[in-house]
């Protein structure tokens, strides 16, 4: 027999293997010390082979819901989408939805390597092609549940954020910033919208979402582009204009690299109190369950958090050739970790009046799950307290079940928003629902 082909099949084998949670390391510290201001950082733990423990996608049973914390309810305010992950609400209280999924990607993730992590995609519930569009959600008679759906959107690509400014709707797709005329109230976009900026994005395009938000002053766009790779793998020349926010001037279109060196910037929004600008950042994986943490962090202009070379600050990646002891002397340390793995994705502050007055000014985090970590980590929406501006406690859990007994994902929360009533929508995209919460209501008394 051919030794490359048994070596190859040998592979598979193995892979198989991990796939059904057969091998790989365990976690030697909880998720809760992987989190906060000062999180414990472990030496690293890397193995020729992954681990792969991650959550089968098999949706929610029949009149199921995610569990909410004390005080606080969930009811689905739309059922029935195609993969929905990014979440923006409109100032007449509409809410847009991203029903998207990855591109084609040829050259992302080729050989066994590649095969493993296609086939954990598939499992995770990622596997689905997209629907490449936005759709439009109203609830016109208040009671929390949308009652109108439209298309707004159609034959898109990979489309991820979302921001109105003035009378124009930006839509990040994976390779480019698109612009598209709207008025409001009306629920289909018919006119034609044009490009403001191509985005990276090509055959590899590892981490495929881009996300956008505005300046308070709507000035200024902020852009996420993510890496192209875990760790640099793919070469150097590969990531370039990646792994970054940028910043883009409407008056000029000029584009400005606001901050750099973070690996999959996702959610962004601007802390209430301080007004700065804050990120939640999905880190590197296959150092072991115990790293690397997730994180969120003020962003600085011009700042540079350390990716590919280092992680949380200045802890040196040695996989990472060559190396660039100039750049990690550089490197922020991030304001706070959100655990190891937890796919931190969606990030949202609370300025409403609707819920406790105990999340005002306050983060919730979408976490969409680990594959590289046992026990498993995230799937769930976390709380974390703000005060003056910084973060002031340990992260609390908003919603849960998630998984169920039997290690099953019943579905996966990615973007997090606050709807016009001051209520929190959660994009679930294996459950293919957005979660309303709202505070538990007081029981009348007879």
């Amino acid at each position: 027999m051919n030794h490359a082909f048994t070596g190859a099949l040998c592979s598979a084998i193995i892979a198989s293997a991990l796939l059904l949670g057969g091998c790989g390391d365990h976690a030697t510290l909880s998720v809760r010390e992987g989190t906060g201001a000062h999180s414990i950082l472990p030496p690293p733990d890397p193995s020729l082979l992954p681990t792969v423990h991650i959550a089968e996608a098999t949706g929610w049973p029949a009149g199921a819901t995610p569990q909410a914390a004390l005080g606080l309810r969930v009811r689905a305010f739309a059922r029935g989408l195609d993969h929905p992950r990014w979440l923006y609400v409109l100032p007449n209280g509409d809410v847009l939805v991203a029903e998207t999924n990855a591109p084609p990607r040829p050259q992302d993730g080729r050989g066994i390597k590649g095969w493993l992590a296609r086939r954990i995609m598939a499992r995770a519930g990622a596997g689905v092609p997209s629907a490449n569009r936005i759709t439009l959600l109203r609830d016109s008679t208040g009671d929390g549940v949308a009652d109108t759906r439209s298309v707004l959107l159609k034959n898109l690509h990979s489309p991820f954020g979302m921001v109105l400014v003035g009378q124009t709707l930006y839509v990040a797709d994976t390779d480019a910033l698109l612009r598209f005329p709207y008025q409001r109230g009306e629920t289909v976009i018919n006119a034609a919208g044009s490009k403001l900026i191509d985005l990276p994005a090509g055959p590899i395009n590892h981490h495929w979402t881009k996300n956008v938000i505005a300046s308070r002053d709507g000035q200024r766009l902020y852009v996420t582009v993510g890496s192209n790779s875990n760790a640099g793998e793919n070469g150097l020349a590969a990531e370039h204009g990646r792994a970054r926010i940028l910043q883009v001037d409407l008056a000029t279109g000029q584009v400005h690299a606001f901050a750099t060196g973070l690996r999959n910037p996702n959610g962004m929004a601007w802390q209430p109190q301080s007004g700065a600008l804050w990120v939640a950042v999905n880190e590197r994986d296959e150092l072991g369950s115990d790293l690397v943490p997730d994180y969120m962090t003020a962003v600085k202009d011009g700042g540079f958090y350390g990716w590919p070379w280092s992680y949380f600050g200045q802890h040196v990646d040695t996989r990472v050739q060559p190396p660039n002891p100039t750049k990690v002397a550089q490197a922020i340390t991030p304001d706070y970790a959100l655990g190891p793995h937890t796919a931190s994705l969606g990030l949202a502050f609370y300025r409403g009046h609707l819920l406790p007055a105990h999340y005002l000014d306050g983060a919730f985090i979408g976490q969409h799950g680990s594959w590289n970590r046992r026990p498993r980590s995230g799937y769930k929406v976390v709380f974390v307290p703000f005060t003056d501006g910084k973060p002031s406690g340990g992260a609390e859990n908003v919603l849960t079940g998630f998984v169920d007994a039997d290690g099953h994902a019943r579905g996966r929360p990615v973007g997090v928003a606050v709807d016009a009533h001051g209520a929190l929508l959660v994009a679930d995209d294996v459950g293919n629902t957005i979660w309303r919460v709202t505070p538990e209501p007081t029981p009348t008394r007879p």
